[in-house]
Order: structure tokens, then sequence, then C-alpha cells
């Protein structure tokens, strides 16, 4: 299905499925959420994925013993459409009581029920739980938490970046730095989108102080995980003259599934990452 925000299951009460369903997913053109960054889906201004984990993708083999692992989507962030979370969770849902003879069948009719949905070619990857168990934690350069700031507003501002500009006699570095403060807001439910923000540039520094002012300053900013990573990759890309720029950001799982989006200027593939907290 397909149509607009308020049409979809989200912020509504639902009956989870008792059968595969792939009916059950809802598209949602990512040129109604980025027009208010004046950003054209035809000639986008970096590259990049959203990887979504699944923590609790389960189905019944073809003796009814059931099987559980993570799954992982790559959905490219140049794809015409992104999915409804809310509609996503149900669809995989809808595996639960379904009986497939392998994992290789699951992984086939996912690859194709959500390349079909976002119009693009999705990655899909099985994650057993003892290689899951296997990872290591990745680390992420300078932490901003421990940096001491006072902070009046949580309406989201930009004009923060402005006290950030560089040193024009600095030389240029490559840098890594995350922030575990961010949080916005769903725009339909309201409800809290937690995550880890990672930054990665080569340029002139930046202020890490403003920097984290700014990420602070969505606190109560509503918008869509994919969005918000949009926005703030485009005001710090508008803001600083970067030779490279990387955003990501590592969301909380609600619901047994995570959202990571990650924009570039690269367009070097995005390895994987999973963090503590999720």
């Amino acid at each position: 299905m397909s149509g607009s925000v308020d049409l979809s299951p989200l912020g509504k009460q639902s009956n989870y499925p008792q059968s595969y369903d792939p009916t059950l997913l809802y598209q949602i053109n990512r040129q109604d959420n980025r027009n208010d960054l004046s950003i054209d889906s035809n000639n986008l201004p970096f590259c990049g994925c959203d990887i979504w984990n699944c923590y609790e993708m389960s189905w019944l083999s073809a003796s009814g013993k059931p099987e559980v692992c993570i799954a992982r989507f790559h959905i490219p962030c140049d794809s015409k459409y992104l999915i409804e979370s809310k509609s996503f969770k149900l669809y995989l849902n809808s595996f639960n009581n379904s009986v497939f003879n392998n994992s290789q069948v699951v992984t086939e009719l996912l690859t194709k029920d959500l390349s079909n949905v976002v119009e693009a070619s999705v990655v899909v990857e099985l994650i057993s739980i003892e290689q899951l168990q296997n990872n290591q934690f990745s680390k992420l350069g300078t932490c901003l938490d421990n940096i001491d700031i006072t902070i009046d507003s949580y309406t989201y501002n930009s004009d923060y970046l402005l006290a950030n500009k560089s040193d024009d006699s600095a030389e240029v570095i490559a840098e890594t730095i995350h922030t575990n403060l961010l949080k916005s807001n769903c725009p339909v439910t309201g409800q809290p989108d937690w995550g880890t923000l990672i930054v990665s540039y080569t340029g002139k520094p930046i202020n890490h102080s403003s920097l984290l002012k700014y990420v602070c300053s969505l606190r109560n900013h509503q918008e869509f995980h994919e969005t918000c990573v949009e926005r703030i990759f485009v005001d710090l890309f508008n803001h600083f003259n970067f030779i490279e720029l990387t955003v990501g950001a590592q969301y909380l799982r609600r619901g047994g599934l995570d959202i990571n989006p990650w924009r570039s200027t690269s367009t070097t593939n995005i390895t994987p990452i999973r963090l503590a907290r999720q």
C-alpha cells in the first residue's frame, strides 16, 4: 500500500497477522519528506542507505520447528519510497507462523517484496544469533557527551552551527565524532526516537561544543529517522567546506526493529555497525 502518513498503520490499533502477507507493507514517497529540505530526489547531494536491523525475525521450518535469526536490510537512499516502520514490523511478523523450506526461500521473498515496495534493489542478510554474539561493538572516535555546555532551548535551530565556523588558518584534519544525546520524535505518534549520531569528515576542524548544542536542539523535533539524518547532513554540508562528509545515526530499536540511516559524499558502501545500546 502507499499514500500519506495519515493513512498508514502508524498510531493505529492493528491486528497482528497470522500468515505471510506482503500487502502489509506501506510505502511513503521520500520526496514528500525532502521538500522541506529543498532536496531533489532526482539530484541527491549525497549517497547512502538506510540499514534496518530486525532482532525478532522468525518463521517455521518444513517440519514446523521455529527458526530465529537477525535480519538486516540495506535500503538505498535513492529509492523512490521508504517503508513506514509499523507496516514493516507487521510484515515481518507475518512470517512467524508461516512455513518455509529453508532460509534461502525467506531471503528471496524478503528481497523481492521489499525491492518492489521501495522501487530499488534491497540487500537482505539473515544473521545467526551465534554470528551476532561474536561481533565486537564498534568504536566511533571522539565522544562529545562529556563536554560541559549550557543549553536553554530544545527547538531545532541550525544557527547553533554559525558559531561553529572553522578557523581558516587551521590545518585540514580527518575526524570521526559521535554523541549519544540524539533524540527526535515520531511526527505521527510523538514517541521519542533515541539514537547515536556519528559524524565523520575531512576538512577544517569544527567546534565540538556548538555541534553538540545543535544536536540537542533536535530534542523536541518531529521527523522520521531518515529525514532527520538528511537534515543534519544538509545543515553541516551547507555550513562547512568539507572535503568529505558522512553522517549516520544508529537509532534504538522499537518493536524489535532499528533504523540506521547513513548519508555521505562518498560512494563507498557503509559497513554495518552495532552499538552497545542496540
